[in-house]
């Protein structure tokens, strides 16, 4: 299976949303075969897309969450909150948030545990800057944020962990690893998870590249069995952009079972 995780950050309110998701209900109609598709509008909009996607296949996801049930924590939403709205999955530790509003590993690692304790389904974002990738430490810094976010992390076996490779030079700017690169880490990220969750098989957790997807662009990664999905960010409030990159997952996908 492969995953496709939509990321409309902050860029539709909540009319586009709902059109948005509707969209893609009629993108997904017909189909043989489909990837798995979360959807995740901004905070207003998740109550109006929860009516419009909560009798389909696709899932509702939220961009962030906070790490308490309850409190005062002016402006923060929590898992119980969003669970209550039909949310299933959650972006975390992405890197926008880490450079704008100083989240860091421990924040994350916080988010993490506390997205599991109420049954969401976890993306976690790794990724190292452009000045770390100039001097070659992209395998140490994606090491350090999986260490110190998941060390001690103790999943059950109904839990789910998405690993989004998102490297920060890649967001937003059109370039975008070699697909060997990306298989690499891939390989490396595997490594690590097997120490730091080995009571889990580090083959079920699915490992996602996001960074300048588009639809043009995907098709090389998606075939790559080890390649577990997409997380898409501006491409995907396109939805002839979405419907490509949906149309490149469906292809790998009935390939592999003819």
């Amino acid at each position: 299976m492969k995953t496709i995780v939509a990321n409309w950050k902050m860029n539709v309110g909540v009319r586009e949303s709902v059109a948005l998701a509707r969209g893609t209900l009629l993108t997904l109609r017909g189909r043989r075969i489909s990837p798995e598709v979360v959807i995740c509008p901004p905070f207003i909009a998740l109550s109006e897309v929860h009516k419009v996607v909560a009798r389909s296949a696709v899932f509702l996801g939220a961009q962030n969450l906070f790490w308490e049930d309850h409190g005062a924590y002016t402006g923060e939403i929590s898992g119980r909150m969003l669970t209550e709205l039909g949310v299933s999955h959650v972006i975390v530790g992405h890197s926008e948030r880490r450079e704008y509003l100083g989240e860091t590993d421990e924040m994350v690692r916080n988010k993490v545990a506390h997205a599991l304790a109420n049954q969401m389904n976890v993306i976690l974002c790794v990724g190292e800057t452009v000045s770390e990738r100039k001097a070659g430490v992209q395998r140490e810094r994606v090491r350090t944020q999986l260490v110190r976010v998941l060390a001690g992390v103790r999943l059950k076996s109904h839990d789910r962990l998405m690993i989004a490779y998102e490297p920060v030079w890649a967001i937003g700017t059109g370039e975008i690893p070699e697909v060997a690169e990306i298989l690499a880490m891939n390989v490396y990220i595997r490594s690590i998870l097997s120490e730091v969750l080995p009571e889990m098989n580090a083959n079920k957790i699915r490992v996602l590249y996001g960074g300048s997807v588009e639809g043009n662009n995907t098709y090389p990664f998606l075939r790559e069995q080890t390649i577990d999905g997409l997380l898409v960010g501006g491409a995907s409030v396109k939805l002839n952009q979405l419907k490509e990159i949906i149309d490149a997952a469906s292809e790998v996908l009935d390939a592999q079972i003819a």
